[in-house]
């Protein structure tokens, strides 16, 4: 019996994004052998086809079929033009975050300093491994914005999703810059989730499902609906990498649950777990949190004490509560039928997960 699989298929979906991903790197290899930059494609290609969910591809193609696009080549070269972008934005957050693993492999940074120590070349490895791999990121953000432009669509279709893509970049880099005032602020949970709105939720699901939508010729009232169901879904998302970053098991996440907490990182998590602890507990989360050095013991005395706070409970309600808003707002949408079955699992795989 032939079984024949339809193209949009979530699994072959993301097969045809890595091959469109595959063929624009291989056509911006190193120009001659010697040129001095071998290393930094081998890295880039690397990192960017070995894992990961491409959720923003996915909503970005559903976007434009839900409004009529048809499934096509463009389209899928467009979405995974996101990819790059995402690209960009983890190798500048392993650098600010001092990062180790990522999607069980090394960071970027940490491949190059790696390679500086194995050379032994002059200078710090760690200073050398963190300006390369920034320039790397830069490369991803360039090479963005070159295959969506590339991707065959007309200019008209592509003015409509270049500024929604304007907005995003400029969202994910103020969010960013959020998230280092916040490591330094008030740890307070307004702003947490201002980071998780700015930082995540916008570039994770809304923009790229309003850039497939306005790439299709929807409405700009319609485009702009969506957001009522990108924004409370990609804040879930978010909250549930943060439960994972302390909860989670490495094995699964491909990368430690020790960062976040040596690193101070100031998720809404913790900042429930400040605000319920009570004395004794606050003050152990004070000498614990934001310590290089804390090693399992400390995470998991950590650990219980948020889990004691209520925190991590409070956390999943909130997961659940944004989710429900995210499918209600789904279902008022005029969307058709198969890109709202799509949007719907793509909610579920994005909030119910391991990893």
């Amino acid at each position: 019996m032939t079984v024949t699989v339809a193209p949009t298929d979530p699994a072959l979906l993301r097969d045809r994004f890595d091959a469109a991903l595959a063929a624009f790197l291989r056509e911006r290899g190193p120009g001659r052998p010697d040129d001095g930059t071998g290393a930094v494609h081998a890295v880039l290609r690397r990192f960017v086809l070995a894992g990961g969910k491409r959720l923003r591809p996915l909503f970005c193609y559903w976007g434009w079929r839900g409004f009529g696009g048809p499934d096509g080549g463009p389209i899928v070269v467009a979405a995974a033009a996101l990819e790059l972008f995402h690209a960009f934005a983890l190798i500048h957050d392993d650098i600010l975050d001092r990062s180790d693993r990522r999607r069980g492999e090394p960071t970027v940074h940490r491949i190059f300093a790696d390679r500086h120590v194995r050379a032994g070349w002059r200078g710090d490895p760690e200073a050398y491994g963190r300006q390369a791999a920034l320039l790397c990121g830069d490369l991803c953000a360039a090479w963005s914005g070159q295959m969506f432009h590339g991707c065959g669509l007309d200019t008209e279709r592509l003015r409509r999703g270049h500024a929604l893509l304007a907005r995003m970049r400029a969202e994910v880099i103020a969010g960013e810059y959020l998230d280092v005032v916040a490591a330094a602020g008030d740890g307070s949970v307004a702003s947490a989730l201002a980071v998780v709105r700015m930082k995540t939720a916008r570039y994770t699901v809304t923009r790229p499902v309003q850039v497939g939508a306005a790439l299709a010729g929807a409405d700009p009232e319609v485009v702009a609906a969506l957001a009522g169901f990108g924004d409370p879904l990609g804040d879930a998302f978010q909250l549930r990498d943060d439960l994972l970053g302390v909860f989670g098991d490495p094995a699964l996440t491909g990368k430690s649950n020790l960062d976040d907490l040596r690193e101070g990182k100031p998720t809404v998590l913790l900042a429930l777990a400040r605000a319920h602890a009570g004395p004794a507990g606050l003050a152990r989360l004070r000498a614990l949190v934001g310590d290089p050095a804390l090693g399992p013991a400390g995470a998991a005395e950590v650990r219980g004490i948020v889990e004691a706070s209520g925190a991590r409970a409070a956390v999943e309600r909130m997961i659940r509560s944004r989710a429900d808003a995210a499918l209600a707002a789904l279902d008022r949408l005029p969307l058709t039928g198969p890109a709202r079955a799509a949007l719907a699992d793509l909610a579920a795989r994005a909030v119910d997960r391991r990893r």
